[in-house]
């Protein structure tokens, strides 16, 4: 396909593209250089993620930014990688070339993001190099000649600090001295293409003797790594200590979990509470009093009261990220995920797949191992996720006692802490069985830089944790309330028959599709309440707690919605049920939108219906035995 460069248009301001390794810093800069104005999509025809935005440099220059996917080299392995590869050189459907590069590199790591901005200069494009993490590179004793390294490489260089305030405004300078992209030199059709085929021939050797020339002209570096992370590794990364570590800290996290949200949680709890009786005072009784009782406030309440636990879970995920210990978390599973046909390369999508399946999904694009990939988007729902915490807590708040073992543990978290385990373990033992079927190579070698420890940066654990957080309200305030609204004329419609017996939920359309599936679902225990619960909980999980919120609430009455469902579960499920359903959930068919991004990553209909039915079949299998089992010991 032929590449040419496209000249804006005289309405647009030049484009330009940040470019990169992962993990340099790029987005921050992004984030600092447009703040507000930036807007978020997919590249036509793939799923990976498109960012642009504008910023206005002092000079007053308008200027349009593009936040690249990080790529380690042109010649692309992954799909980001060749998204990256397109867009640069204009190959990309749709997607006009640059007027401009600006290529960012990590100032402490220059011998791995070297690579890249030579190849990036062999194409030709007007291209500005700058050095982010300068203040981390200082800090570590390491110097760079800037103006060497200019004179070198031919090419402006700059200096950033992209998480600090004014990081960036060094880089505008320089942008504002600039006379690219407005003089940019067209390309000939096919020069860029040609470019990337000189690069593919260029032996590897040479660009590693280049970059060695370049570092020893330019830099200059501490003669030992710093002391403390050298002291931490020798426990961290110790093939007996190491796991042991890993382990304490995990269980710690689902200890935090239950101890720590009781007060927040409470406090919820109340407020739900208050604002039920606060419109049962000031409205008539009337469908509308209902609608906003039992619909809103019982339905989306009811799921919301868990968010302290979700916001506790991913301080932990996001600290443990940003001090550089889930590296070697990658490095000391990777024997064991290589044990059933995986890479260490897997654990980041799978970690990530404890938030939501559909970000752990899409991270596959970073593995370049066409089976690796696969395997890991067939396992991903297994994880558990976020959106079965809220019926995890709900169900063992009610059945498992709460107090500790052997004076220290509390019960109910080790009881979290097994079901976490058991969605692995499973995930595991599929990702074995997948390897002899697919019968495709060995797993590849796990080859990473390892960060230096740092303390986690707080302002970067609060922007996570408000995105977390605004995410899950979101979801309770868009698509669980509708979905609650949904369902709530589904109960009420049509009016039950006169003189008819029991609860009026019974004989309304709800009603009747859940004592269609019972039939199905009786074997493992289910009733027809739980049933109602399965179907909008296809749309997301968590919307099963605020249908049996619902549900309840139809025959129901109580201002603690959420502590009464909590006693009224306790005292008309049977422990076998309650069981059977924590297992269900273990290996619960995942959520609509987790089965689309799984066809669109994919491409086809075929593995995504796979993933379907093993599913299914295994929170079948796995709930018929737990509920038969339980029911045989007399639980």
């Amino acid at each position: 396909m032929s590449a040419h460069a496209v000249g804006p248009h005289p309405a647009e301001p030049p484009l330009i593209a940040l470019v990169g390794n992962p993990n340099c810093g790029k987005t921050a800069l992004f984030n600092r250089l447009t703040g507000s104005r930036q807007k978020v999509g997919n590249y036509a025809g793939v799923t990976v993620e498109r960012k642009e935005g504008r910023f206005t440099s002092p000079a007053g220059r308008t200027w349009r930014v593009l936040d690249l996917p990080g790529a380690y080299s042109l010649l692309a392995a992954t799909p980001d990688e060749a998204v990256t590869r397109d867009v640069i050189t204009g190959a990309h459907f749709g997607e006009a070339a640059p007027d401009g590069l600006v290529c960012v590199v990590d100032a402490t790591n220059l011998r791995l993001n070297l690579r890249m901005v030579l190849e990036l200069q062999q194409l030709g494009l007007p291209m500005l190099l700058v050095l982010n993490m300068m203040d981390v590179a200082r800090k570590r004793g390491i110097r760079i000649d800037t103006d060497r390294l200019q004179q070198m490489l031919g090419l402006p260089v700059v200096e950033a600090v992209a998480v600090q305030p004014a990081g960036e405004q060094a880089l505008l300078a320089q942008l504002d001295g600039l006379n690219w992209p407005t003089a940019k030199t067209a390309h000939a059709p096919g020069g860029l293409r040609r470019s990337l085929d000189a690069i593919g021939q260029t032996p590897v050797e040479d660009t590693h003797r280049r970059v060695g020339e370049v570092l020893r002209a330019c830099t200059s570096q501490p003669a030992h790594a710093p002391r403390t992370t050298a002291e931490l590794d020798r426990w961290a990364l110790h093939p007996v200590a190491g796991p042991l570590i890993l382990a304490a800290l995990m269980f710690l996290v689902f200890q935090a979990v239950f101890s720590w949200a009781q007060a927040p949680m409470d406090l919820i709890d109340a407020g739900m509470g208050a604002l039920g009786d606060l419109v049962r005072t000031h409205l008539p009784e009337g469908m509308l009093r209902s609608l906003l009782i039992e619909g809103v406030i019982g339905g989306a309440g009811s799921v919301l009261i868990f968010l302290p636990q979700i916001v506790i879970l991913f301080g932990f995920i996001l600290a443990l990220e940003d001090s550089g210990y889930l590296p070697r978390a990658a490095l000391l599973l990777d024997r064991i995920m290589g044990s059933v046909g995986l890479s260490g390369r897997a654990f980041i999508p799978l970690l990530s797949s404890f938030a939501c399946a559909v970000p752990g999904i899409m991270a596959t694009r970073t593995m370049a191992n066409p089976r690796d990939r696969l395997v890991t988007i067939l396992i991903a729902p297994l994880m558990t996720c976020s959106a079965r915490l809220p019926v995890y807590a709900l169900l063992i708040a009610a059945f498992i006692p709460e107090r500790t073992v052997l004076g220290w543990f509390n019960l109910q978290g080790l009881v979290l802490f097994a079901l976490y385990g058991a969605g692995i373990a499973s995930a595991l033992l599929v990702a074995l069985v997948l390897k002899r079927l697919l019968k495709q190579g060995g797993a590849q070698a796990l080859l990473m830089e390892l960060p230096d420890y740092h303390l986690p940066h707080l302002r970067n654990l609060a922007v996570g944790l408000w995105e977390r957080t605004r995410i899950f309200v979101q979801r309770v305030g868009t698509i669980i309330l509708s979905l609650m609204i949904v369902l709530w004329f589904l109960s009420n419609f049509p009016a039950p028959p006169e003189g008819a017996s029991g609860p009026a939920i019974q004989h309304s359309l709800a009603g009747l599709i859940g004592r269609a599936l019972e039939g199905v679902f009786a074997p493992i225990g289910f009733n027809w309440q739980i049933c109602i619960a399965l179907v909008p909980g296809m749309a997301a999980r968590e919307v099963a707690v605020a249908t049996l919120g619902t549900v309840y609430a139809m025959s129901q009455t109580g201002d603690e919605l959420s502590s009464a469902l909590v006693q009224l579960i306790g005292h008309a499920w049977s422990l076998p049920t309650a069981l059977s359903l924590m297992a269900w959930y273990v290996f619960a068919p995942q959520c609509l939108s987790t089965v689309i991004v799984a066809r669109r990553e994919t491409n086809g209909w075929r593995w995504p219906l796979v993933m379907v039915a093993y599913l299914f079949a295994l929170a079948y299998g796995a709930a018929f035995v737990v509920y038969r089992l339980a029911l045989a010991w007399g639980a």
